[in-house]
């Protein structure tokens, strides 16, 4: 079948002729009808992320997806031949961007019956994401105060959303074009970051989430109370997140070093450092396709590609400006 792949860190994506997937006893192959295009892909191309996620050559990438259930596995259940679901799949089982996909089926949920599939395609890794983030790392509670940068991007305009339903003040920061569309989303307080200093607009914030990592995470610690917490995507990884992810002890040492900075100034502060890696979860798909089909949530997809156009589309992504997510639409004619 054909497949979206890397053959050496840092090469060029390219379509591919690749073997079709083997369906285990508690899996769901799937038809893929729409794939998101994340930052995560490229920079697991790249070789960012080869210590945490150490894939070997060649790669299919695609961390998320919409399509249709072709065939489960003789021990899945819940999913039947025909249903239409959405899944982010779980590390090392990636590969989306591809014609058909095997998916453990604790990491597929019933796709939101309300919108498309390209929308519900742009959702499974940036709703997680603002999911764990927020519900878990922060515990957001009603009436807190919380800032998120990038507003107007993929994971942004989701964690807006969502902060506004668990009941927060939302802060974001985007740019002037983009004021008037993420107040929509829910946003109470708009900062360009083109022209203004968000620590001098913003104090006593509970929560920061920061998808843009180096600088940007040790301002974002200056704008918290004493006790409140930044939740960060793209890192630094913390000893914490070492530890639980099971890495070994000389990976551990390094990571420790690299955020050694950052805890250290967090500490100064009184305030917290947390370091997200995403991971996959149907159990929370479900409740984000609940909040989606109640209106709460509604996903933004700036730009489609065709699946032809795949390897070009992941290319253009750190060089365009869309709101919200770019998606795959596969369920177009392939040549």
């Amino acid at each position: 079948m054909r497949a979206f792949v890397f053959d050496r860190y840092k090469q060029p994506v390219h379509e591919a002729d690749i073997p079709e997937p083997a369906v285990g006893d508690h899996d769901v192959l799937i038809r893929v009808d729409a794939a998101g295009l994340n930052h995560l892909d490229e920079r697991l191309r790249s070789g960012e992320f080869k210590a945490l996620l150490p894939y070997r050559p060649p790669v299919t990438l695609g961390h998320d997806l919409a399509g249709t259930v072709l065939r489960v596995g003789r021990n899945a259940t819940g999913f039947s031949t025909g249903d239409r679901v959405y899944a982010r799949p779980r590390d090392f089982r990636i590969g989306t961007f591809a014609e058909r996909i095997a998916v453990d089926q604790a990491d597929v949920a019933l796709a939101p019956t309300s919108i498309s599939s390209v929308a519900a395609g742009s959702l499974p890794l940036v709703a997680l994401t603002a999911w764990q983030a927020l519900v878990e790392e922060a515990d957001v509670q009603p009436g807190q105060k919380v800032l998120i940068h990038a507003g107007a991007g993929g994971v942004g305009t989701i964690a807006i959303q969502l902060a506004k339903h668990l009941g927060a003040t939302v802060a974001t920061t985007v740019s002037a074009k983009d004021a008037d569309f993420v107040r929509e989303l829910g946003a109470d307080v708009v900062i360009d970051y083109r022209t203004q200093d968000f620590e001098a607009e913003l104090s006593g914030y509970d929560v920061v989430l920061d998808p843009l990592g180096g600088e940007s995470v040790l301002r974002s610690l200056r704008v918290l109370r004493r006790g409140g917490k930044v939740v960060g995507i793209s890192g630094p990884p913390t000893p914490a997140f070492a530890k639980a992810a099971g890495l070994n002890p000389l990976l551990r040492l390094a990571i420790a070093a690299l955020s050694r900075k950052v805890r250290a100034a967090a500490d100064k502060l009184g305030v917290n450092y947390e370091f997200l890696l995403v991971r996959a979860s149907g159990d929370q798909l479900r409740q984000i396709a609940r909040l989606v089909d109640a209106g709460i949530i509604r996903p933004v997809v700036g730009a489609t590609f065709p699946f032809d156009q795949t390897a070009q589309a992941l290319r253009s992504l750190g060089t365009s400006s869309i709101r919200g997510k770019a998606v795959i639409d596969a369920s177009s004619p392939r040549a």
